[in-house]
C-alpha cells in the first residue's frame, strides 16, 4: 500500500503542478490585464488559487515520496493536498484526478500497518 501512495502521490503532485501554473497565470493575466466580460473573469479568490496551486502539489510530491519511510505522515499530506486541490480549484474536468490520487494515496498510506515487502 505504501508503494500505491507513493506512486499515486508522485503523479498527483506533478498533474497538481499543472493546474497550478495555469490557475496562477490566468489569475495573474486577468489582473495585469483587466477582465473580459463573459471571457475571462477573475476568480472569487485569486490570492487562495495562487497560494493552494503552489503548496498543495508540493504537499503531494512531499506525501509521496515519504510514503514508504512515514507513513502517517504521508497521509495527512496527501490528504490536505486533496482538500487544497478542492478548495483552491473546485472539482472539475482537470482536478478530478489529482484530487482523486491525492486523496486516495493519502488513505493508502494511513491504512498501510506494516512497511511493503521489497
Amino acid at each position: 500500500m505504501r508503494n500505491a501512495a507513493l506512486v499515486l502521490g508522485i503523479i498527483a503532485g506533478i498533474w497538481g503542478m499543472v493546474v497550478g501554473f495555469f490557475g496562477y497565470g490566468y489569475t495573474e493575466f486577468v489582473d495585469r490585464f483587466g477582465e473580459v466580460p463573459d471571457l475571462a473573469e477573475q476568480v472569487a479568490h485569486p490570492e487562495r488559487v495562487r497560494i493552494l496551486g503552489l503548496l498543495a502539489p508540493i504537499f503531494a510530491i512531499a506525501g509521496g515520496a515519504m510514503a514508504r519511510a512515514q507513513a502517517l505522515v504521508a497521509g495527512v499530506l496527501l490528504l490536505l493536498s486533496a482538500a487544497g486541490m478542492y478548495w483552491a480549484f473546485g472539482y472539475g474536468v482537470f482536478t478530478m484526478f489529482p484530487i482523486a490520487m491525492a486523496g486516495l494515496g493519502g488513505v493508502l498510506a494511513l491504512a498501510a500497518r506494516q512497511p511493503d515487502a521489497h
